[in-house]
Formats: structure tokens, C-alpha cells, sequence
């Protein structure tokens, strides 16, 4: 028995059925040369035979005494997590994405350790498709991209890889106690926990005055929890989502911030600002006001799997001006204010002033009480993941597209990772809330091609912008 954190009891509480906590993942594989249906049915086959989950994929809650415990499941049954499904023809892409959309949008059985894995067959270029989703409240997305790099392999040639839910840890890595954990156990570390919050506050209370006294000055780099605008992106959402994948290359990006003297991520998040730009101005709904992003930025500091480490910096994405060089900047000075303000807090007290300048979002998450004040427009999180080609029993991996998370209020999320040389961007939204989602790849891919135009006439004109400092 295991308590959860009260980090991970939020994404408990938060779920609702029109909003399913589980975030979730799309494999694209190729098998091997001359191997087509006879590989996939092998290969569904062989996970088929992993029927005891190594941790967190045992685990179910339990809750005693009002707290959320996990407990391992004594009764596992395979058939309720693992499925074969095939396409219908044509089986393009499209209808891949429509599958993995409907999927996602159910909510999981609480009665059963929360995760699902399906392969996916009939693509019509002969790919294989592997799509998973894990409730939030049993991982992070950084632990998630661990969990996937620890079930593939770096060649061709080792086919006896196991399944995700049944990988063992990495070597060296540290092991959870098989051992059950008392609930005085349970509880004596909860208390604990709560002596370190306690610990926090003043440090807190410190770094919460200041940011509201730099919010009474309009210090312009500093982004507060109560200037996002309200838009389309932030109503009320349904059970139905649409998902959308596409990848660009990382040398490309990279140049491009290279040419701009800016880093990877700011132009990421330029590209997401122009692109929210052009999408709202077709809708004739771009607020005055700048978008505000919510970037989840990782303090894993080791090699766990489970639970959440993850604190939160609020980005201003500049949709209210056209340049794309004036985007980009205002872009890297508000989230190196928000950097510069971690660097003097340590893990607890970062997540503790998180939770507290967050709080109106949370309110409103919630009991939507208050849906005209809120801390952010949408979410926009970038994950590491693998550098190099791996392989799933000589299926090549050629593409890994994260399947994030929208709420009440956030209708849009954009999650990206890194596989391989390249970002490979998701995008999950509400069907209803947001028409035309899938137009906004097209509108990142301009956003990129602005800033590389916006590079060449920079050089062209001698001028240079330097990196904000």
C-alpha cells in the first residue's frame, strides 16, 4: 500500500467524465523488410503472453481513511488492458487519428489499474501502430517517455523485448519495495510531507508577495495569473476530442534558433503563438490581449517512474503582434522571468508557489465558479525523449506522438517530444469546442517558416537580434 501524493490526488479529483486524467502515447512502427500481418499477429501474440504487470502497472487504488492508496491488484486480467484492433480500409493516417481520438476520450475503470495498450493494425503503408494512455495521477509525462525507452531496444536484432507494462526497471536503477507499505506507514509519511510543506511557506509567502507586487508595477517581462484573456479555447468542453500528430526535424528547428540567437523551445513556443494567432484570427476571435501558456517544466531530479515531479511557468505568447521577431522575444524574456524566479527555490517551495499563484485556475478546475478569471489560455509541454532509432522486436520506431490532456475551460493542448531527430508534435482538443483543429499544423509549420524568413533578413540587413538576457 502506497498513498499517493496530494499532487497526484489532484488529477483524481479533477476527473470528470468529460474529462478523462490519463495522458497517452502513438508508437508508429515499421516491421521488418518482406514481414507484413504474419509479424503483427506474432508480435501481438508474444505481449499477449506478459500476463503479470511489473510496478506501476499492477497497482490499483484503494482508498482508506478519505486518502488514496495504491494497492497491487491481486485479480489482473490482461484481456481488460491489452487489445488488437485493425483499421478500416483505406487505413490512412486520418482514420488512425480518428481511432486514437475515441480512444482516448474514454475514461478508465478505477477498479483496475489504470492504463490501456491497443495495437493497431491495417494501416495501408504497412505500418503498425501502438497506442497506450496512463492515468496522470500514476505518472508524468517524463516518467512516461522512460517507461517507452525501457520497452525498445537500439537493434533490430533483439526481439525478446517485453511489452511496456511488463519492462523490467533499468540496470542500476533503483527498486520500489515489493513489500506492501502499513497505513500508519502511509501515514506517518504523509505527516511528514506535511512538516516539509509547512517548511516551505515562508520562502513561499516571500516569492508570492513579490510576484504580486511586480504585477502592481506592470513590470512587462512578468506574466500574472490573472491576465490571460478569455477566448475560444477556454470554454466549457465535451467527452469528444480530435487529435492531431505531425513531426518537423530538429536540426531545422535548431537552426533557426541558432540564426535568431534564441533556444529550441522559445522558437517552439513562437511557432505555437503564431499559429493560435492565424487560427483565431479565421475564427474572427483573437483576443487583444496575448495568449498566456502554461509550461510544465520537469524537477525529476532521478529515475522513478511513478507520481508527478513537475512545476509550472506561465509563457506570454505574444498572438497580439504580427512580428515574429517581437514574438520570439517577449516569448524568451517571460519565461526567463519565470526561471530566474525557480532558481531561488528549492523543489518543494517551487511547487508549493506554483500550486498557490495557480490557485484561481485550480478554483475554477474545480467548481468552475469563476470562469472569467483564469491563469493561463492553454498548455504547451515539451518532453525529452530518445536520440536515437530504436526498435520494438525488429520493428523499426519511426514515429512517437505524446496524446496529452484537455479541461474545462482548455480546450486545446499541445504536447511535443523529441524522438530521433525530430519533435514530434500532438495536439488534443475538444471536437466540439474547436473547429478545423487539424489546420493548426499547417499554421506551426508557417510559424517556423516566419521566423526562418524573419532569420534571412535579419542577415541580409547586417542587423542581428541578440538572445534576451
Amino acid at each position: 500500500m502506497k498513498a499517493l501524493t496530494p499532487n497526484d490526488q489532484m488529477f483524481l479529483w479533477l476527473e470528470r467524465r468529460n474529462q478523462p486524467m490519463h495522458v497517452g502515447g502513438l508508437v508508429l512502427a515499421r516491421p521488418p523488410e518482406g514481414q507484413g500481418q504474419e509479424f503483427i499477429q506474432k508480435m501481438v501474440a508474444d505481449m499477449r503472453r506478459y500476463t503479470e504487470p511489473v510496478e506501476p502497472f499492477n497497482q490499483r487504488l484503494q482508498s482508506r481513511l478519505g486518502m488514496w492508496f495504491w494497492v497491487k491488484d491481486e485479480e489482473f486480467d490482461l484481456e481488460a488492458h491489452f487489445y488488437h484492433l485493425s483499421l478500416p480500409k483505406p487505413g490512412r493516417i486520418r482514420e488512425l487519428l480518428e481511432l486514437v481520438s475515441k480512444l482516448h476520450a474514454s475514461p478508465m475503470d478505477r477498479a483496475k489499474p489504470l492504463w490501456e495498450a491497443y495495437v493497431i493494425d491495417g494501416l495501408e503503408d504497412g505500418r503498425v501502430a501502438l497506442y497506450t494512455k496512463v492515468h496522470h495521477a500514476l505518472v508524468d509525462g517524463v516518467a512516461c517517455m522512460k517507461m517507452l525507452q525501457r520497452s525498445l531496444a537500439e537493434s533490430a536484432d533483439v526481439t525478446d523485448m517485453a511489452p511496456l507494462w511488463a519492462s523490467e526497471r533499468l540496470r542500476g536503477q533503483s527498486r520500489r519495495s515489493e513489500s506492501s507499505e502499513g497505513l500508519m506507514t502511509a501515514v506517518r509519511k504523509a505527516l511528514g510531507g506535511a512538516k516539509s510543506q509547512l517548511g516551505s511557506l515562508p520562502k513561499v509567502f516571500k516569492e508570492v508577495g513579490r510576484s504580486l507586487w511586480q504585477t502592481s508595477v506592470a513590470d512587462p517581462d512578468f506574466v500574472s495569473v490573472i491576465q490571460a484573456p478569455r477566448s475560444v479555447l477556454n470554454q466549457r468542453i465535451t467527452a469528444s476530442r480530435r487529435f492531431a500528430a505531425q513531426s518537423w526535424s530538429l536540426d531545422r528547428i535548431r537552426q533557426a534558433g541558432k540564426n535568431l540567437d534564441m533556444t529550441l523551445n522559445d522558437v517552439v513556443m513562437a511557432m505555437c503563438g503564431s499559429a493560435l494567432r492565424k487560427y483565431l484570427l479565421e475564427l474572427n476571435a483573437l483576443p487583444n490581449r496575448p495568449l498566456v501558456a502554461m509550461v510544465p517544466v520537469s524537477l525529476r531530479k532521478d529515475d522513478s517512474d511513478t507520481g508527478n515531479h513537475v512545476a509550472l511557468l506561465l509563457a506570454n505568447l505574444a498572438t497580439d503582434t504580427e512580428d515574429p521577431i517581437e514574438r520570439i522575444e517577449t516569448i524568451a524574456r517571460s519565461v526567463n522571468h519565470s526561471k530566474e524566479r525557480f532558481q531561488n527555490m528549492n523543489q518543494t517551495e517551487i511547487m508549493n508557489y506554483v500550486a498557490t499563484m495557480m490557485g484561481i485556475s485550480g478554483v475554477n478546475l474545480l467548481t468552475g465558479i469563476a470562469p472569467k478569471l483564469q491563469a493561463f489560455n492553454i498548455v504547451i509541454s515539451n518532453v525529452p525523449g530518445p536520440k536515437h532509432q530504436l526498435f520494438f522486436n525488429g520493428a523499426a520506431v519511426e514515429g512517437v506522438y505524446p496524446v496529452s490532456i484537455v479541461l474545462d475551460g482548455h480546450a486545446l493542448n499541445i504536447t511535443l517530444n523529441s524522438y530521433n531527430g525530430k519533435l514530434e508534435f500532438g495536439l488534443i482538443a475538444c471536437r466540439r469546442t474547436l473547429p478545423s483543429m487539424q489546420k493548426l499544423l499547417q499554421y506551426l509549420e508557417d510559424g517556423l517558416v516566419e521566423l526562418e524568413d524573419a532569420a534571412k533578413a535579419e542577415l541580409k540587413s547586417g542587423a542581428r537580434v541578440k538572445r534576451v538576457a
